[in-house]
């Protein structure tokens, strides 16, 4: 990123043993609270993919929805919200992905993603990448092609960039 973005982790705090013991959840909402936070992030997302063509920007669920919304809205994209099992209440392509703390499954509208479509993937955290790999072997899988993938931060020690390799990831922050 051209611009300095380090000050957004002021917004963002470490909340220690949730959802599990040994676990530290990075809540964004202090940022989402902060209008020039949160209009920064946006902007710094969509600025980033303003030359690369996007017909879809998928939000995974549920703080990943919040970034990706307006991110499609600035890049005069469709939003999709890809979810956890169970939420979405018409066909779904389904991927089981691992989590730092378990496993999980994702959804999304097998409409949501037509083949040729080009997809930016927006979430809040990069940790794993097990969530983020999901999204992109369903993009995939419905004949679309990943344009990039786009995080508010990145938890580097856990090197989930690794899962994403051959992808233009990018994240705003680099969280400890």
């Amino acid at each position: 990123m051209v611009a300095d973005t380090a000050w957004l982790m002021e917004h963002v705090r470490s909340v220690p043993d949730f959802p599990r013991p040994g676990v530290s959840f990075m809540d964004i909402t202090p940022l989402l609270a902060e209008p020039d936070a949160f209009r920064f992030a946006v902007d710094a997302i969509a600025d980033h993919f303003a030359g690369t063509p996007v017909d879809r920007v998928i939000g995974i669920e549920a703080r990943g929805f919040i970034l990706a919304a307006p991110v499609a809205y600035r890049m005069g994209a469709a939003f999709v919200p890809a979810r956890k099992a169970g939420k979405l209440p018409w066909a779904v392509a389904r991927e089981e992905y691992d989590l730092e703390y378990g496993t999980d499954k994702l959804e999304i509208h097998r409409d949501g993603v037509l083949p040729g479509d080009r997809v930016l993937i927006v979430d809040d955290v990069l940790a794993t990448g097990g969530t983020a790999s999901a999204a992109v072997r369903l993009v995939q899988g419905l004949g679309a092609t990943v344009a990039g993938l786009a995080f508010l931060m990145e938890l580097p020690f856990l090197e989930g960039r690794s899962r994403l390799l051959g992808h233009e990831v990018i994240a705003l922050v680099q969280g400890a």
